[in-house]
């Protein structure tokens, strides 16, 4: 494919913005080449400023589970744009988009809207200790949850495609704070929590990681560290800015039957649009400000356009009974399809799959870490990268990003992608 224009806009950019973009993975740093702009995009497909149409396996990174310009949601925007971009003030379709996703999400009583998953994140960690009244925090190498200080250590996704995942800047103060687990290991959590006994406010993590490739929790994983959250005084976040509205209604909280105390939202709930959450039982986020001593604030938090983007997106997934049983059948196919034709060209891989949430590793390897997905980051990765994109389809430009279908995907689109992968297999 030709990406003259392409090209030419990112050596604009570079002049006036550090790398070019503005946010780190979009670069293709972690697999070589120039970043592909985007003119527009409709349903399952990206058209570029060259005029290449390519089929999306990111969807802005979750947000476009029923597809791009989805008009439903499109329409939402454009109606409450009319009536004025912004007031700073409270609004009704705040209270409608609150009740809504409240009623589709177990164990939460209210919910406080922000301007991005990263907010999210660091007001629920800030939530979670003044709520405790203690200092420590356990996350887990290679879950990202924004790039708030207290997550920058061994943050997976884009640090980690970087080959820096712990940013300077991030004081050491800020750094003795946050202790570092091991996904999917309950023992190695125990051990934390024993060295440092009383002194934890909360875990928190991705209940499906997305930011080291896709990596399920292993069987009671999740189940065992509520149960020792509960037996150690410690509140249980989920980071569910990816799996929230994805993987179910409820989120991962529903699909594994497992209550965090905080849940953090973003991506689907904006609708595409920047928007997250956070939402807990009463007794929680009722120290927040202002009924309570937490503060947290944003000039533009349930900003109007982003609340009627979101609000239309979570009714229609709310309505559709039959929407998350259709993205698991499809990602499912795609799988499958996928298997097949690496194996068939004796390419040495591990696909790894929660819903509508999948992503393929070049190890033969069980993933289920973030040492585990590192070995997929190699130049299969990068090769595989290239050679889907001159075939038309897009994927994260990051061996440590899962891919999220939409529902706007055909079985059609689906085929001309595993015949894609057949082509470039024989070529690995």
């Amino acid at each position: 494919m030709i990406y003259k224009r392409s090209s030419a806009l990112f050596a604009e950019a570079e002049k006036v913005i550090p790398g070019g973009v503005n946010s780190p993975v979009r670069a293709f740093k972690g697999v070589g080449g120039t970043p592909i702009f985007v003119k527009e995009a409709k349903g399952a497909y990206l058209y570029d400023e060259d005029g290449n149409r390519l089929v999306d396996y990111i969807n802005s990174w979750g947000p476009m589970i029923l597809g791009h310009a989805y008009k439903p949601v499109v329409d939402a925007v454009v109606e409450k744009a009319q009536k004025g971009t912004s007031f700073g003030m409270p609004t009704e379709i705040e209270t409608k988009i609150a009740e809504l996703a409240v009623s589709m999400v177990p164990n939460i009583d209210k919910i406080r809207f922000v301007n991005s998953g990263t907010e999210a994140c660091m007001s629920a960690v800030r939530l979670a200790r003044g709520y405790t009244g203690k200092d420590k925090v356990i996350k887990f190498a290679g879950c990202y949850h924004g790039h708030s200080d207290s997550f920058l250590i061994q943050a997976g996704s884009g640090a980690s495609t970087f080959g820096t995942p712990n940013s300077p800047g991030v004081t050491q103060g800020t750094a003795k704070d946050t202790l570092l687990a091991k996904y999917n290991d309950i023992d190695n959590v125990n051990a934390l929590i024993e060295s440092n006994k009383g002194e934890i406010a909360c875990i928190i993590i991705e209940p499906v990681a997305g930011n080291m490739g896709c990596i399920p929790p292993k069987d009671g994983f999740l189940q065992a560290l509520r149960e020792v959250c509960n037996a150690n005084n410690i509140l249980l976040v989920f980071d569910e800015v990816m799996t929230g509205f994805r993987l179910s209604k409820g989120g991962a909280q529903e699909l594994f039957n497992v209550k965090a105390d905080i849940v953090c939202f973003g991506k689907v709930i904006g609708g595409g649009l920047p928007v997250g959450a956070f939402a807990a039982r009463n007794e929680i986020m009722n120290h927040l400000a202002p009924l309570g001593p937490v503060y947290q604030a944003g000039t533009l938090s349930g900003n109007p356009l982003a609340m009627a983007a979101g609000l239309a997106m979570l009714k229609e997934l709310n309505n559709d009974g039959d929407i998350f049983t259709r993205l698991e059948e499809k990602t499912k196919y795609l799988h499958e399809g996928i298997s097949k034709v690496l194996v068939v060209n004796d390419v040495t891989h591990t696909i790894n799959r929660v819903g509508s949430m999948i992503s393929v590793h070049f190890d033969e390897g069980a993933v289920t870490d973030f040492d585990s997905s590192a070995y997929g980051n190699n130049d299969t990765f990068k090769k595989f990268f290239h050679g889907l994109l001159n075939e038309g389809v897009y994927i994260a430009p990051s061996a440590f990003e899962t891919w999220f279908i939409t529902d706007a995907l055909s079985y059609k689109d689906l085929d001309f992608t595993i015949e894609a992968i057949d082509k470039v297999s024989k070529t690995l």
